[in-house]
C-alpha cells in the first residue's frame, strides 16, 4: 500500500516527488546476497505484526507484485530502531504495531506503473478505488514512477488492539467491498478502524480528511503521536503512511528483492 501517495509540492522527503537514478546493489553486495544497512524488522523486533500486502493478492493489483519473494518487512537499520521505539510506546497502551509495506524494490514500483498503464485491468476495482476511474492514477498521483519506499525508510501501517483478534485470510475472487465501507462491512482486517481501509485511493485516506471524526479520527492521531514521537513523519494525503526523519538514503532508490537473503539482520 503498500499502496498510492499523491504529489505534492515539498512532499519529497515523503513520497515520489525526488527523483533520481535507482541505485542496486554495488556488485560485491549482490554477490554475497545482502546488502549492509537493512534489517528484517521481525528479527529486530519480533512483537511487530505484519500483513504485507504485495507479496499476497489482496491488493489493488490483485496479485503477488513484482520482487515480493517473501512476506517481509525490510527498513533501514535507523528506521527499524525508531519503529521500534515507536511500538514499545504502543504496547504500553495494549496496541501494536501492523506493518503492511516496508522497503519496496524499483522493481515493484515499475510493476505498479505498467498496470497502471493497462486500463482494462480493474479486478479489484471495487474495493481500492470504487470511485476513481483508472485513467487519472498518474495525474492525481496514486500511482508514480519512483517511490519513497525504496529508499528503505518509508512504510505503511496500523494498530492493532492487542490481544489482536483473528483476521480471514482474502480468498481471490471473494466479493469485494468498498474500502470506504464502515467498519462492519469492509474487509475485515483486524486493524483499529481508521476511517477507510488501508491503499484506499480516495481522499477520505487523507489524515485529516474533515468528513472522518470520531473514533476513526482518534485512531489516527494515536498513529500519529507514536509514529512523530519516534521520528517519523506522516504523508498527509495517507493516513498509513509514514517515512523517518532524516532518513539515510535520501537519494537512493534500491532495487534488491523482498528477501531474508537479501539482509543480514
Amino acid at each position: 500500500m503498500t499502496f498510492f501517495s499523491r504529489l505534492v509540492a515539498g512532499a519529497a522527503a515523503l513520497s515520489l516527488v525526488v527523483v533520481a537514478p535507482v541505485v542496486s546493489p554495488a556488485p560485491a553486495e549482490a554477490a554475497a546476497g545482502r546488502v549492509p544497512g537493512f534489517v528484517a524488522v521481525a528479527r529486530a523486533d519480533p512483537s511487530i505484526l505484519s500483513d504485507i500486502r504485495y507479496a499476497t493478492s489482496h491488493n489493488f493489483i490483485g496479485r503477488p507484485i513484482d520482487g515480493y519473494q517473501e512476506p517481509l518487512c525490510i527498513l533501514t537499520t535507523q528506521a527499524a530502531s525508531a519503529l521500534k521505539k515507536a511500538q514499545r510506546a504502543a504496547l504500553r497502551l495494549g496496541y501494536s504495531l501492523k506493518v503492511y509495506d516496508c522497503y519496496r524494490p524499483q522493481r515493484a514500483v515499475d510493476d505498479f506503473v505498467a498496470w497502471a498503464e493497462d486500463l482494462d485491468d480493474t479486478r479489484m476495482k471495487a474495493e481500492f478505488y470504487p470511485d476513481l476511474d483508472k485513467s487519472v492514477l498518474f495525474d492525481q498521483g496514486y500511482i508514480a514512477a519512483k517511490s519513497g519506499h525504496s529508499r528503505g525508510s518509508t512504510l505503511d501501517l496500523t494498530l492493532v488492539e492487542l490481544p489482536p483478534r483473528w483476521q480471514p485470510a482474502y480468498r481471490p475472487g471473494q466479493p469485494l467491498v468498498s474500502c470506504k465501507a464502515p467498519v462492519g462491512a469492509r474487509f475485515p482486517d483486524n486493524t483499529i478502524d481508521m476511517g477507510t481501509g488501508y491503499d484506499c485511493f480516495d481522499t477520505l485516506a487523507n489524515t485529516l480528511d474533515p468528513r472522518v471524526t470520531g473514533r476513526p479520527l482518534s485512531n489516527r492521531l494515536l498513529l500519529k503521536r507514536l509514529m512523530t514521537d519516534a521520528g517519523f513523519v506522516n504523508y498527509d494525503l495517507e493516513w498509513w503512511h509514514y517515512t523517518l526523519a532524516g532518513e539515510p538514503y535520501p537519494d537512493t532508490y534500491f532495487d534488491f528483492p523482498v528477501a531474508r537473503r537479501s539482509v543480514s539482520g
